[in-house]
């Protein structure tokens, strides 16, 4: 900014002129912190507020992460296979949190956007082939829950690291319902009626057995909604444990559906790992595969608590599977 723009606009917006800062175009918004500090925003707000500054400010993780970003060492890519791909600030924290992860071990995380809606039974090999790893995210409704179920599937039986983040937990395991279990009616109550229900309202399934009637979409609403951060238990030498190291976990929820706790027998038939459970054993939490090198999903957002200089413990254990297997 010149500074005849910076006089004017102080003039006009009853500043002085060190308060006028140019919001400069930058390669990565992590450089951001960088160019306003270059320009004294700190101190002037420190000022402003006649708070004293006691010591200098410390910026030298942002350039340290800075210059990770700049130097990355391996490549992998990751395809997120959603149905909002077309508005991709829809997976915003999911990026951001494999660039954390992809940072801190110096490796370019390359991401392609799948739609979910474009996978069939005939494509979604040949459209998956070149992914090193899946994740399938979170979404509400029926549209693309059959392209998330093939990209699960296709990651299950071809050995690929898979990461599944609330509903891509739901679709992963109606999938394995269906191909491995026999249960050709499995689904969600969230998407139609059904006589198997994986997926449920807690209402719908908690004491009740058979065929279990949709309600209507405007029933249910508000207080079923389990919002916030919510506990839960890990098993000892599961993934999950060895990722997080602890057998408490903290996580944020946002989601209405709950995995059925009554077909949980079943499924461990099969080999899947009920490695995360609410405290009062009713709710799953995270679920693994015994005979997969890293199939893991979660009924929870991990992506809401990684930072740059904190990665999420599950990012970072997804990404160093992508990168052994690649």
């Amino acid at each position: 900014m010149s500074d005849e723009e910076r006089k004017k606009l102080a003039l006009f917006c009853n500043l002085s002129e060190d308060r006028v800062l140019s919001a400069l175009d930058v390669d990565s918004i992590y450089q951001v912190p960088l160019t306003l500090h270059n320009q004294h925003l700190d101190r002037e707000i420190l000022s402003y507020f006649d708070v004293p500054q006691k010591k200098a400010i410390e910026i030298k993780k942002w350039k340290r992460f800075v210059e990770g970003l700049n130097n990355l060492k391996y490549t992998i890519t990751i395809g997120i296979v959603g149905k909002y791909v077309s508005l991709q600030d829809a997976y915003k924290s999911i990026h951001e949190a494999l660039v954390h992860s992809g940072v801190s071990m110096h490796i370019n995380v390359q991401v392609q956007w799948v739609d979910a809606d474009s996978l069939t039974e005939e494509n979604y090999e040949k459209k998956l082939a070149r992914l090193h790893g899946i994740l399938v995210p979170g979404g509400f409704g029926a549209r693309g829950v059959e392209g998330k179920m093939l990209a699960s599937r296709y990651a299950r039986r071809k050995k690929i690291p898979y990461f599944g983040i609330c509903f891509g937990m739901q679709v992963a395991l109606i999938d394995i319902a269906r191909d491995l279990m026999g249960m050709e009616n499995a689904s969600s109550t969230e998407l139609e009626e059904t006589d198997t229900p994986i997926v449920a309202l807690m209402s719908e399934w908690e004491g009740t057995a058979g065929f279990i009637e949709k309600r209507h979409e405007s029933d249910d609403k508000g207080g079923t909604m389990r919002l916030g951060s919510y506990p839960s238990h890990l098993e000892e030498g599961t993934k999950a444990f060895n990722a997080y190291g602890s057998n408490l976990i903290q996580e944020r929820h946002r989601h209405r559906y709950e995995v059925n706790i009554k077909y949980k027998p079943d499924f461990e038939k099969v080999g899947v790992i009920f490695s995360g459970m609410s405290p009062d054993h009713k709710l799953p939490e995270i679920i693994e595969l015994k005979d997969h090198p890293w199939f893991l999903a979660v009924q929870f957002h991990p992506e809401f608590k990684s930072r740059p200089f904190s990665p999420h413990p599950l990012f970072d254990a997804f990404i160093k599977a992508v990168l052994k297997r690649k």
